[in-house]
């Protein structure tokens, strides 16, 4: 049995009963059995589900924002703004996209070997999808990975993260009265042990969690060459140069380093500041930390930052903190837990930060800015792309020009320009990370066909002649008459 409680006032939740492996194979039974048959309503008819949905969740918004806040401790505006905005987004976006996503796709092919025939791509479903959700975003990563594969015509079981589950239960819940199939979608709360058996069961795993842990799945879907998508961990960065405008960029570095007490893959972590606006920016940004509360949320404009969901963050927040310090630098603001109930940590903006230290190099996943001084962009350039992990990056620049030149020197997944990770919402474009921040991406069409298996299906006319061009007697004109085609095609 799974004790959920609330990270920010210690409170018991509930008692959810953990997925054993008898449990999980009839999960799987009961997927590949509706699969056909979900599969059978076509892209319109999963859509009109995927639209129900949508009007549920509107309806029901209160009591999805209240379970999240509750078992996450993030902020109500987090709650709202980010997870329940992008789940509307997201259903519209998939069921208003996903049959010119997966239309099947005629094309004549300019080989001369192929000459006449009909090439038809189809995308087909993987079947039975697995998704393992974490624990920071369990409507956005956890659900909302689900959708696409969904609507795609797969059945989908989720794996919540033993420390979220009820989020995804009361999306089963949803759409169970929106009037998905039974079997179609399958929840299966668990751990670590929930999730590889998973990897064992399915067709394709779509994993989001530490890069450690995809190892791990990787390993194990390697054992059934099962195909999988893996968005990992990252340490984003912002660069901010001379003749920035320093106002927004300090707003977009505490906002985008504290959302969600800075638990989001995306988050900006670590801040390359030019030397002459260096000063100038850490003051900014000291001064707008130090002024957000943080605390249990109360309800609307209660808080600016919540709770640390996971209690074994507190210590990597703790030791990155005290590593700064032993080497050197400065604490501006924050640096401490908070206590009494619950699980916080002060914002915290650490100054004089250098590649040799911790907070610059790993994966904090907490309320902490780290800020280093650097002479050119080539030297931030430098130590941006001198990373395991390449998710995203933000860069301020004295113009637009500049910004976007930087931006395409950078090795990551995705750049801002003048803003940071707001490109997550964007679902018309792949998301998605470099290195050690992923395999395969999120949204656009890429994002959906993954969870498809493309066939092709030549047809040649009824014209063709009766015997294979092979098969043809050798004559020395004909062997010209192809050399010229074959110039005349491709020789340009």
């Amino acid at each position: 049995m799974l004790e959920i409680s609330a990270p920010a006032t210690g409170a018991h939740l509930a008692s959810v009963p953990e997925t054993d492996a008898a449990a999980l194979a009839e999960l799987a039974r009961k997927g590949r059995a509706a699969q056909p048959g979900w599969e059978a309503l076509g892209t319109k008819g999963r859509s009109l589900v995927l639209d129900e949905m949508r009007r549920w969740l509107l309806a029901n918004s209160a009591r999805v924002i209240e379970t999240l806040i509750s078992e996450t401790g993030k902020t109500h505006e987090d709650a709202q703004t980010l997870e329940l905005a992008y789940a509307l987004s997201a259903l519209s976006y998939w069921s208003r996209n996903a049959g010119r996503f997966l239309a099947e796709q005629r094309a004549l092919s300019r080989s001369p070997l192929v000459f006449g025939r009909t090439l038809v791509t189809r995308y087909l479903p993987r079947g039975l999808v697995g998704v393992i959700g974490p624990w920071n975003y369990p409507l956005i990563n956890s659900f909302g990975d689900c959708l696409p594969a969904l609507v795609a015509g797969n059945s989908v079981i989720l794996k919540p993260s033993e420390l979220t589950p009820l989020t995804s239960l009361l999306m089963a819940e949803g759409l169970r009265e929106a009037g998905l199939p039974e079997g179609v979608l399958g929840v299966a709360p668990g751990g670590g042990d929930a999730g590889a058996a998973l990897v064992d069961l399915v067709d394709f795993v779509m994993f989001t969690g530490s890069a450690a842990s995809g190892r791990k799945v990787a390993e194990r879907a390697a054992q059934t060459l099962t195909p999988v998508a893996l968005e990992l961990g990252g340490k984003d960065a912002m660069i901010v140069l001379a003749g920035a405008n320093l106002a927004r960029a300090t707003n977009v570095a505490a906002y985008y380093g504290m959302l969600n007490a800075g638990q989001t893959c995306v988050s900006i972590e670590r801040v390359y500041v030019e030397a002459p606006a260096y000063e100038a920016f850490l003051e900014l940004l000291t001064d707008k930390v130090a002024a957000l509360r943080c605390g249990a949320p109360a309800g609307p404009g209660s808080v600016e930052v919540g709770a640390i969901t996971a209690a074994r963050q507190l210590e990597t927040i703790e030791a990155q903190v005290a590593d700064a310090r032993a080497k050197g630098a400065r604490i501006t603001t924050g640096g401490s837990r908070i206590e009494g109930t619950g699980r916080f940590f002060a914002p915290t903006v650490i100054a004089d930060a250098d590649e040799g230290m911790a907070c610059m190099r790993e994966e904090t996943f907490g309320p902490l800015l780290a800020v280093r001084r650097i002479s050119d962009a080539d030297e931030a350039v430098a130590a941006v792309n001198d990373s395991p992990y390449g998710l995203g990056a933000a860069v301020f620049a004295a113009s637009a020009d500049e910004g976007i030149a930087l931006a395409r020197r950078l090795k990551v997944g995705s750049v801002c320009v003048n803003d940071a990770a707001i490109h997550y919402f964007a679902l018309e474009a792949p998301m998605g990370g470099l290195r050690q921040s992923g395999i395969g991406v999120r949204h656009s069409a890429e994002g959906i066909r993954k969870f498809t298996q493309p066939q092709t299906i030549l047809i040649a006319p009824r014209w063709m002649p009766d015997h294979e061009p092979q098969m043809y007697p050798a004559r020395a004109s004909r062997s010209r008459a192809i050399g010229r085609l074959l110039r005349l095609l491709y020789g340009r």
